[in-house]
């Protein structure tokens, strides 16, 4: 059976994120999110250093791709809480 681009992807990203615990350990758990955050990294990082003018700027785009989310958190509670 040939594996597929959305096989391989998803292979990737779960490799990527893999869980840090006790490797022996096997969870029967969803991983939905480690594939949707892996999707907005590297969206994200396409946006950031696409927007770089430098070197340094890219790399700095890099790190903000990394932790975007929380930025999105902190703007969303700070619009709804005020």
């Amino acid at each position: 059976m040939k594996e597929t681009d959305e096989q391989k992807f998803e292979k990737f990203c779960k490799q990527y994120f893999k869980n840090g615990k006790n490797k022996n350990y096997k969870q029967n758990i969803n991983h939905g999110g480690n594939i949707i955050y892996c999707l907005g990294f590297i969206g994200a990082a396409i946006y950031f250093i696409g927007q770089a003018t430098s070197f340094w700027a890219g790399v700095l785009g890099l790190l903000k791709a990394i932790v975007w989310p929380a930025y999105l958190v902190y703007e969303a509670f700070k619009f709804l809480i005020g």
